[in-house]
């Protein structure tokens, strides 16, 4: 792909609406090769037919709860009232299936996804399973859901976290970065940040260039954007003080194993390396 058919790398809320979805994020459309994000709006009582392709999906309440029906299986997401109201059951599934998602109170539901090769059997994730963490201290405190982190819950490719970062904090930091494949050191990952920020403020997100000519950002991001980390440095992510900023992650690369492996900026070596994400 030539520089001038690049994607931009942050999304305003609405620039990645498409059909029954306001963020529709393919890798066709971020030019890359795995990771894909949709997020999808529910009136009450509607419902939507998910076909999986090439694909396998995680849905995940944002606000509200919903039934995932697929091949036979029927799971019943309770969900939340939002995403700063704690973690989320979430169901799985596969690729080359077909899913009904229908909801009786309506709400707004991600759908991460990932192109693989393994058709895993569709499955639910509950919510008291969820690992939880709390990462960092100070100002770099924040909060991370590991619902399908690659150590929490079996899937082909995809890895997928969310992070709630409270206001005037910075996560995402030290800078880290997964664009090479080195064994035991660093895995290959493309990654989608989508955010919401609590009580209609902003938060920022910075990435700095790994390589010549390699992703370079930094832009003021607000609910509903997104922002495509193809490549380089990525962090910090900065909470506006009074304002919890919330970013759900979607990674997946080509790799052998599914594996998040990460190297740290070594200009923003603090001691604190534990406190990543």
């Amino acid at each position: 792909m030539s520089d001038f058919e690049k994607p931009d790398l942050h999304v305003p809320a609405g620039g990645a609406a498409s059909g029954p979805y306001t963020v529709d994020m393919g890798p066709e459309r971020a030019g890359w090769g795995y990771a894909g994000l949709r997020v999808l709006e529910l009136p009450p009582g509607g419902s939507h037919r998910l076909d999986t392709g090439d694909s396998e999906w995680i849905v995940l309440p944002l606000s509200g709860g919903c039934t995932v029906q697929t091949h036979g299986e029927l799971f019943q997401l309770q969900g939340r009232e939002g995403v700063f109201g704690g973690v989320s059951d979430f169901a799985y599934v596969p690729r080359d299936a077909h899913a009904l998602i229908a909801s009786g109170a309506g709400g707004r539901f991600a759908l991460a996804g990932a192109r693989c090769e393994r058709r895993l059997p569709a499955r639910y994730g509950p919510a008291p399973e969820v690992p939880v963490e709390a990462r960092g201290s100070g100002m770099q405190a924040r909060r991370v859901h590991n619902f399908a982190a690659a150590d929490s819950f079996a899937c082909d490719r995809l890895i997928a976290v969310e992070v709630l970062t409270p206001g005037g904090h910075w996560s995402s930091y030290p800078p880290h970065k997964h664009d090479e494949h080195l064994p035991g050191q660093e895995s290959e990952l493309e990654e989608i940040y989508y955010f919401e920020i609590d009580g209609d403020g902003t938060g920022y997100q910075r990435v700095s260039p790994s390589r010549p000519g390699g992703a370079d950002l930094l832009a003021e991001v607000r609910t509903g954007d997104v922002v495509l980390v193809p490549d380089g440095w990525h962090g910090p992510s900065v909470a506006e003080p009074g304002h919890t900023m919330y970013y759900l992650n979607v990674m997946a690369g080509p790799g052998a194993d599914r594996e998040w492996l990460i190297r740290f900026h070594p200009g923003h070596l603090t001691g604190e390396t534990k406190g990543y994400r």
